[in-house]
């Protein structure tokens, strides 16, 4: 008995081990591709420029230092290193994509960049460097109940950008996270109000809703929401299977439907068509001796019809022989 127990609560304890790590690794995968976790090397140039401007500043101020007091000494060093502070504090520059907003003494100054600005030392500082290029969220929402109650994992993209860099910087602390937790709140609004038929089929609609609900949110924020996409909605097994029989039910409902308006409009021909023989025999004799015709040169044979059947093609002419009318004519002679 304490086996028993001990392999299933095991079993169970592998089986929620393994499903939490697919969860983990799901959301690894769509995490993976935010754009603030792939920096490029360029985002390293303002500190290399500084850097550069701190030696050309020393290396300056050691140079007249020298050629003022004639020598090199603890003084000159002194000045030469506060000067290259003084140089590198005041000298910045921002990226191409890149928008750095400047606060004085604590409060909203102005906007710089792109390119070399400057900034007053130890009375302005940056307070962001805003990436003004379009930037992507992947996230997600992990068996999350529909309206009719159904688990569903779904992972999707938003892409957005940076419109105003002063309210990025002043309205939310980070924006970055801000726009993923506005992104999957909404993602999950919306699977709860709508059953498993309108996520999987009405994506469109879907992508449109998440944009407008995560747009409200972020406007304020200086970001606008450019597009969201459904990347890819996975329901239990044990689901599709009857979804698929329920799919493959309404293709065979469509076809049978389909079957029977053809049936009936080609009845309504055959309704038409039998008018038209009935008021006009001979019309219906040629049409028999089409249809024959038809038949014998599509088989390439011979065709035997036999004598009552063929007395019909003679439909509305005299019957008798022509040596009965040459009998009768003579008798009339």
């Amino acid at each position: 008995m304490g086996r028993s127990s001990k392999r299933k609560k095991d079993g169970f304890g592998s089986k929620g081990a393994s499903r939490n790590s697919a969860r983990s690794a799901r959301g690894n995968d769509i995490e993976a591709i935010n754009s603030p976790h792939s920096r490029q090397p360029s985002d390293n140039a303002p500190q290399i420029f500084s850097a550069v401007v701190f030696v050309i500043a020393f290396a300056l101020a050691m140079v007249i230092g020298y050629l003022v007091m004639g020598e090199v000494n603890i003084w000159t060093l002194c000045i030469g290193f506060a000067v290259a502070i003084l140089a590198a504090s005041t000298m910045r520059i921002a990226s191409q994509w890149e928008q750095v907003v400047i606060l004085r003494l604590g409060s909203y100054n102005r906007n710089a960049g792109p390119g070399l600005f400057l900034v007053i030392p130890f009375i302005e500082h940056v307070a962001l460097r805003a990436d003004m290029r379009i930037m992507l969220t992947g996230f997600s929402a992990e068996e999350t109940l529909t309206s009719d109650l159904v688990p569903v994992n779904v992972d999707a993209a938003v892409f957005w950008m940076v419109w105003d860099a002063e309210k990025a910087c002043l309205e939310v602390e980070n924006y970055y996270d801000a726009v993923s937790i506005a992104a999957q709140t909404a993602l999950r609004d919306a699977i709860g109000r709508k059953n498993i038929s309108d996520i999987t089929v009405h994506r469109d609609k879907l992508d449109q809703e998440l944009k407008n609900k995560i747009e409200e949110k972020t406007t304020t924020w200086g970001v606008s929401v450019l597009s969201v996409e459904i990347r890819d909605i996975v329901i239990p097994k044990e689901l599709q299977c009857d979804m698929a029989a329920a799919a493959k039910a309404e293709r065979e409902k469509d076809a049978r439907i389909v079957l029977a308006e053809v049936e009936r409009d080609v009845a309504e021909m055959l309704l038409d068509a039998t008018e038209v023989y009935r008021k006009d025999e001979m019309a219906f004799d040629l049409r028999s001796m089409h249809l024959l015709s038809e038949g014998v040169k599509k088989s390439n044979g011979t065709l035997v019809i036999p004598s009552a059947f063929s007395e019909g093609f003679s439909r509305g002419r005299d019957p008798r022989p022509a040596s009965d009318d040459a009998q009768g004519a003579g008798t009339a002679d």
